[in-house]
């Protein structure tokens, strides 16, 4: 079994877990295979088409975001080992992450599908030219600096929303609605009801509300006035400069995003723990911490 390594090397944790890794693989009959920033002579170099047949990330969720970014579509389980604080979207802590191994190459996992976004930038100054992303979580188009709202057309399949008057707009997947778009005021939506959700960011008028719309809509977003350049963010790691003109245009994608989890783990159990859902925990005693 080949399993790709990406990390982030801002974590204390990362050096002791990379040493964990190389003990272990060859009880698990693993081949690792590092991203450049990692490698160090030891096992192999991980690039965009390598084949692997896991990929593990160490770090939080935005360590998981970029590695599932870097395998471009395909349909490879992510383990996500968090090093950090919250990590909703990863696998198992790193004090489990030997249990996690051995369960994952023992096949005691599940892997679930996750409903990804495609968004293309059509019009204005490149009208011949089209730029694409995948999302997993969202696409925020926004003002970036200006303290000012700006004006954001929508429509929906072809209808006209309206204009939103905001400082930006998220545009959501399932899992993408437990990150900005639940800061924003948008709902939670688990995981296995695909949907979109878009959800507007200080919206200048109580009567504009998050919406959750079918997976298959096609949604248009363009900038009415305010500044001449928004920015589209991707997954909260970089995008690039809209021009005055230029339309957003974001679907569903084909191509899930697999995510491993080990039972008795669930979403549930996620937001009760990692999210405070339902209000404070109680100590033995019955008192709210």
């Amino acid at each position: 079994m080949r399993i790709g390594v990406v990390g982030h090397e801002g974590y204390e944790k990362l050096p002791a877990m990379l040493g964990l890794l190389d003990l272990l693989a060859p009880e698990l009959g693993v081949k690792l295979v590092f991203e450049p920033r990692l490698w160090t002579g030891t096992g192999e170099e991980l690039g965009a088409e390598s084949a692997i047949d896991a990929l593990l990330t160490l770090g939080g969720d935005g360590t998981l975001l970029r590695g599932a970014k870097l395998l471009g579509g395909r349909p490879v389980p992510i383990i996500g080992v968090n090093l950090g604080r919250l990590g909703f979207l990863t696998s198992c802590s790193a004090s489990n992450v030997e249990s996690a191994l051995r369960r994952f190459t023992a096949g005691d996992y599940t892997a679930e599908p996750r409903m990804t976004l495609t968004a293309t930038t059509v019009g204005g100054r490149n009208e011949d030219k089209q730029d694409a992303w995948l999302a997993l979580n969202d696409f925020v188009l926004h003002k970036g600096g200006f303290a000012r709202v700006v004006r954001l057309s929508i429509s929906i399949d072809g209808d006209q929303m309206g204009t939103y008057a905001a400082d930006g707009i998220v545009v959501a997947t399932p899992t993408g609605s437990t990150a900005y778009s639940l800061s924003a005021g948008g709902p939670i939506v688990a995981p296995g009801l695909e949907s979109i959700v878009i959800t507007p960011i200080s919206a200048h008028t109580l009567g504009i509300r998050p919406l959750v719309v079918h997976p298959d809509s096609e949604i248009v977003l363009q900038g009415e006035d305010g500044p001449d350049e928004l920015l589209l963010t991707v997954d909260g790691q970089g995008g690039t400069e809209m021009r005055r003109g230029e339309r957003l245009i974001i679907r569903r994608s084909q191509s899930p995003v697999m995510l491993v989890r080990f039972p008795p783990d669930s979403f549930y159990n996620r937001i009760r723990q990692k999210l405070g859902w339902g209000g404070l925990k109680e100590d033995n005693d019955g008192n709210a911490e």
